[in-house]
């Protein structure tokens, strides 16, 4: 209350975000969003918590091993705010499914560890006109970036092609501090305060204590956002 003041709290808890993934950035960014009071939050994942999860994966603790990722990320939300709306969907984000799954949130973000399912809640941000807070991370490092539709460079403008697809270690830290990274994103978001990382990709080294920005450039010829290709889809 002292910082966000009446006005700034009431936007929160009136606020829906939508979360793909309970995995490591999702663990620490639902956490983080949940205690700051926003009112509603929707989780999607399909997996079940694995041993080899539980060194990043914070709101998963060693007897939630075997459990869906969904009923353990609930449990845990719930304790941590039990003020706020917490809804689980146990389903994998699909072109099918994508847009009805968001439903009606005021923003998305991308906890996902896979681009094709990135890309799909690229298209449904564009379509819904809210934000999508993308997070991604690898080892010791990671990145972020906010992508606001028709202002910013959305994910396909920024990566036009997928990497190739790979099994990557990752330390704990690392969802930690991009995942407070997106959470804060969030905040600022729905609170009208500070500057976003809109058209800025952010890029953490946690080896070296380094971060550093690289400026972004919306497409006009983007597949995904693009003047033209907008043209066609009307």
């Amino acid at each position: 209350m002292l910082l966000f003041g009446d006005e700034g709290q009431e936007r929160l808890k009136k606020a829906h975000i939508f979360i793909a993934g309970a995995g490591g950035l999702g663990s620490h960014i639902s956490l983080y969003l949940a205690v700051a009071g926003i009112g509603t939050l929707t989780m999607v994942d399909k997996d079940v918590v694995d041993q080899s999860n539980l060194n990043r994966q914070i709101l998963h603790y060693d007897r939630d091993i075997g459990r869906r990722k969904t009923e353990s990320a609930e449990e845990k939300l719930r304790a941590a705010n039990p003020d706020i709306t917490v809804r689980v969907i146990d389903a994998t984000i699909e072109a099918s499914n994508a847009h009805a799954l968001v439903g009606n949130a005021d923003g998305i973000v991308d906890a996902m560890d896979n681009y094709p399912t990135r890309y799909l809640l690229n298209d449904v941000a564009i379509e819904k006109n809210i934000p999508l807070f993308h997070g991604g991370i690898r080892g010791f490092y990671g990145q972020a970036t906010t992508i606001i539709p028709k202002k910013t460079a959305c994910l396909r403008c920024i990566f036009p092609h997928a990497p190739p697809k790979e099994v990557f270690p990752v330390v704990g830290v690392t969802p930690g501090f991009i995942g407070m990274v997106q959470a804060t994103e969030v905040l600022k978001y729905l609170l009208g305060s500070g500057e976003l990382l809109a058209n800025r990709l952010f890029i953490w080294d946690g080896l070296q204590a380094h971060a550093e920005e690289i400026a972004l450039e919306r497409n006009p010829h983007c597949t995904a956002c693009g003047d033209t290709h907008n043209t066609k889809r009307k």
